[in-house]
């Protein structure tokens, strides 16, 4: 999906905040360094938290608390763990 923005587009000045706002921390209100960001089909908000060495996510119309999807215990090498990640993508098949 390419989205073509016009170069005078015009955006609403009244956001709405629906990650973290609870000031930097490791709780599932919050975020610490997010650095990647990904919105799926069913605007479910999936962040790389980076200094929480996480990736969570946020579902629509859910802005209370986010779920881990990886990470989330400690930084590390184990398949239980990430180490400050940057980036997320998910690849949705829907067939």
């Amino acid at each position: 999906l390419l989205v073509n923005i016009p170069a005078n587009a015009k955006w609403s000045q009244n956001g709405v905040t629906i990650a973290g706002g609870n000031g930097k921390g490791g709780a599932t209100n919050q975020l610490y360094c997010p650095f990647g960001l990904f919105v799926d089909d069913d605007e479910t908000v999936v962040i790389a938290d980076n200094w929480n060495d996480r990736i969570i996510q946020w579902k629509n119309g859910d802005t209370t608390n986010g779920q881990f999807v990886a990470g989330g215990n400690g930084q590390g090498e184990g398949l239980h763990q990430l180490n400050r990640p940057t980036d997320v993508l998910i690849d949705k098949e829907t067939d």
